[in-house]
């Protein structure tokens, strides 16, 4: 007679689900519990969980903390192959919401705060593991926007990116293929699209004015001369799938061809927030704007651009000039300068020199804090200084500026400049 195993009865399989969700009952509730205060404390990096088993094309839903109608939410972005949702929930009923898609859905989360790096996975079997360790990366490597998998130590993390190569406005611009691999030929623009986004995220949290907009409307964002739309696109995905911020983004372009290419795209892809005019800065019209962008604007196109943005009221503006024209034939060699001046290369360099500078001091004295600095590194691209303005709080008189402003334009014979002429015909500073 042969002895055969005895089959588990349905009561001894529940009986050992009820043992299995009793046994990781606590690590999901200490989880939860580090996540409950770090949120509290302000100190969250990034909350994500990844590892999805169901059906559909979900892959991870990434949390943060918002602040809506003055009230502390707790903002699910849930991140799809082709799209993405985001719920905003009382902090309480969205951990609780992750507390549902804990183990049924998704088998890993990871909790990353300023000090601790803490996962959560539950093996083939649904058994839950919690470990808390200390956090691998601090500091400028953790800044917001950084989104990673799951991950064991810090060797194994990708290097930092604000944008993922998985995102579908990739694909249709050609970054990156259909099976979302960055095109070797495009490995430079990629890396251009990370530091622009990198730039404007810490210009954005560093505007008081922008600040203030959370959950009063969305952020406006127009980019003049967008061309094919990479960082119109990125920006916009930026806002709306990172930050959870709702947004209007409008790319200002001439050629009717890009334009049409970049709305084509749009409506393939089923993005909202996002359109593409054709147009010129000179003669667009002003709306209230959040954020002005105008890179690689030709000589003084650069400066009607930057009229816009202070006109509209922007509170971050971001330029990278192209071509110098206006203030070189101007410009004297005075003594002790005239040997240097004399050499065109040298004399071109002084005059690009004169001209951000002057738009700089102007941007200070019509109320903004300004910086500029090489935007990317040579080697990706020759256009590569940045004039980044953030609007100031609390204004200043511009007088002492303008002064400046005279004394330079005297010295190098400067008659005009055109940024200047349009502010102040229309009292801007």
């Amino acid at each position: 007679m042969t002895a055969t195993s005895p089959t588990p009865s349905r009561t001894e399989a529940r009986d050992a689900s009820e043992a299995r969700d009793d046994a990781n009952r606590q690590p999901v509730d200490d989880f939860l519990a580090l996540a409950r205060q770090a949120l509290a404390d302000g100190t969250v990096v990034t909350l994500v969980l990844a590892g999805y088993r169901g059906d559909g094309d979900l892959k991870r839903v990434q949390a943060r903390a918002v602040v809506l109608k003055d009230l502390p939410m707790l903002s699910l972005l849930y991140r799809h192959a082709t799209k993405d949702i985001t719920k905003n929930f009382p902090v309480e009923e969205g951990l609780q919401t992750l507390r549902a898609l804990l183990g049924s859905d998704f088998r890993n989360a990871q909790l990353t705060t300023r000090t601790q790096d803490i996962q959560l996975a539950f093996s083939k079997k649904g058994k839950a593991t919690l470990r808390v360790g200390k956090a691998q990366q601090t500091g400028a490597g953790a800044a917001e926007g950084e989104n990673t998998e799951p991950s064991t130590t810090g060797h194994n993390r990708e290097k930092h990116r604000y944008l993922d190569l998985d995102r579908p406005f990739l694909v249709e611009l050609g970054v990156t293929d259909r099976d979302h691999k960055l095109v070797p030929a495009m490995s430079r623009k990629w890396k251009q699209i990370n530091k622009f986004i990198e730039v404007f995220a810490a210009a954005l949290s560093a505007s008081p004015a922008a600040a203030s907009r959370e959950g009063s409307g969305p952020i406006r964002v127009a980019d003049f001369g967008s061309g094919k739309g990479y960082l119109t696109f990125a920006i916009h995905d930026y806002l709306q799938g990172v930050l959870g911020r709702p947004t209007q983004v409008t790319g200002v372009e001439l050629r009717q061809e890009l334009v049409d290419l970049c709305n084509g795209a749009i409506e393939r892809l089923g993005l909202q927030g996002l359109n593409f005019d054709a147009g010129d800065v000179r003669s667009y019209a002003p709306q209230p704007l959040d954020v002005m962008i105008a890179l690689h604007a030709c000589d003084i196109a650069t400066d009607y651009a930057i009229h816009m943005g202070i006109r509209a009221g922007a509170s971050v503006i971001m330029c990278s000039p192209c071509c110098h024209k206006e203030v070189r034939p101007q410009l004297l060699s005075p003594h002790p300068l005239r040997p240097i001046l004399q050499h065109g290369v040298h004399l071109g360099q002084e005059a690009e020199m004169l001209t951000d500078g002057i738009r700089a001091l102007l941007l200070d004295a019509a109320g903004y804090d300004t910086q500029v600095f090489e935007f990317i590194s040579l080697e990706h691209t020759n256009k590569n200084k940045m004039i980044l303005a953030v609007k100031r709080a609390t204004p200043k008189p511009p007088e002492p500026v303008l002064a400046q402003i005279d004394e330079i334009k005297r010295f190098y014979g400067i008659k005009a400049q055109c940024l200047e002429t349009l502010l102040k015909a229309d009292a801007l500073v």
